[in-house]
């Protein structure tokens, strides 16, 4: 199959399962896509057993995408940059505190008690993994995932706080987890980090990316402020997300605060000229529409990657046991960072239903497990990760976006 081909397809079919998600089945488009992904791909395995050629040409549809890349290295620029652009700065500023308190505390702390776990409860079904392994798979599960969250949030119109408070930590502790989550790779090759060596990691590189990011926007801005046609400020969002998220690359920073900050800070300098010398709504119709677009070709690689993953029991055993062990730590990290912000902020409007079941997971957990190499437990972890994210995805966001419908004629900011 050309590379034609399977963008062809992929594009069919999250047009076509979106379609019916909505028309027919009446759920959610990102969670009727996945689900009707994965039933089709376990069909498609299914018929397998039967017919070689079925099986044949799923193999070589899998071995066509490499899901880490393409989601690391191509889709997350876009997806990241769209989510920051188009979150309301005002509201953020408000929830400064929070976001600060749950993207740094909370991601360690969520890492270490999701280890502590499941080093416990996996030898109960039979399987032994090295406590660093247990490491590796709290710091690519504890970070929330921004897309997931900010398309469900903004798709049932949630309360702009209640946005800002999810889409701000998961924007921001997409850093700290993914330094904690290369610390480990690099402790299981060997080489063991000392935790100041890992907090100058985390300055260094999560520093460099916010700082990064904010002067590639401040360039942008000014370009686009003297620019009058509308297809080239177009470009110059375009190659801020993409050409800002690969130069963090190429200087070791983290591309995904990169990417965040840049969406931030170009919303925050575009504010400042004024509306005749950018076209503001314009370019906003348009990076939603990207979002949008992205968001549905990625729930159906989500779907499609049951096809890689070799599942039995016992994995799912330690599916299920994983699914308690987030879920726990989760609800216990909400409640305890909860009640350290409205300490400090007295009166101050915070769910904890909603940061807790807000907290999903989703692609970029995935892609990180599939980067994990063979000798670090990659089969166990690759295989409960998927576990994690089919019930984040389908369970928590759904009951999550039932809870935000009724609440919305109640609140509306």
């Amino acid at each position: 199959m050309s590379t034609l081909q399977l963008l062809s397809l992929l594009a069919l079919t999250a047009g076509l399962f979106g379609w019916v998600s909505s028309r027919w089945l009446k759920i959610p488009i990102t969670i009727g896509t996945m689900l009707l992904t994965v039933a089709a791909s376990l069909g498609l395995l299914w018929l397998s057993h039967g017919d070689p050629r079925f099986e044949k040409w799923a193999a070589g549809l899998t071995s066509q995408i490499s899901f880490e890349h393409l989601i690391l290295h191509g889709m997350l620029p876009f997806l990241l940059f769209a989510a920051a652009f188009l979150l309301d700065l005002e509201y953020l500023a408000r929830e400064k505190l929070l976001v600060t308190v749950f993207s740094l505390g909370g991601t360690v702390i969520s890492t270490l008690a999701t280890a502590l776990l499941m080093a416990w409860l996996l030898p109960l079904i039979g399987l032994h993994p090295a406590w660093i392994e247990c490491l590796i798979f709290g710091a690519l599960i504890s970070p929330t995932d921004p897309i997931a969250v900010v398309e469900m949030l903004r798709r049932v119109g949630a309360p702009k706080r209640l946005q800002a408070q999810l889409a701000g930590e998961s924007l921001f502790n997409d850093g700290v987890g993914a330094v904690l989550f290369l610390a480990f790779l690099e402790a299981s090759r060997g080489a063991t980090p000392s935790v100041l060596q890992v907090g100058w990691l985390l300055v260094l590189e999560a520093g460099g990316g916010l700082l990064l990011g904010v002067a590639a926007a401040w360039v942008c801005s000014y370009l686009m402020r003297f620019t009058d046609a509308f297809q080239l400020e177009i470009l110059f969002t375009i190659g801020l997300a993409v050409g800002g998220y690969a130069l963090a690359e190429m200087l070791h920073l983290s591309p995904p605060l990169e990417a965040v900050a840049a969406g931030l800070a170009l919303r925050y300098w575009n504010q400042k000229h004024p509306e005749d010398s950018i076209s503001h709504e314009g370019i906003d119709r348009v990076w939603t529409v990207i979002d949008e677009m992205l968001n549905g070709v990625l729930f159906v690689l989500l779907g499609l990657e049951v096809l890689e993953i070799h599942f039995d029991w016992q994995l799912l055993r330690a599916g299920g046991t994983a699914v308690i062990s987030v879920t726990a730590v989760r609800v216990i990290v909400v409640a305890a960072l909860v009640t350290i912000v409205r300490l400090v902020q007295r009166g101050h409007p915070i769910s904890i239903a909603a940061m807790t079941w807000g907290g999903l997971r989703g692609g970029l957990s995935l892609a990180l497990a599939f980067s994990v190499p063979a000798g670090a437990g990659r089969g166990w972890i690759v295989a409960t990760t998927y576990v994690v994210v089919l019930f984040s995805i389908v369970v928590q966001g759904g009951a999550l976006e039932l809870m935000l419908r009724r609440r919305a004629p109640q609140e509306s900011v």
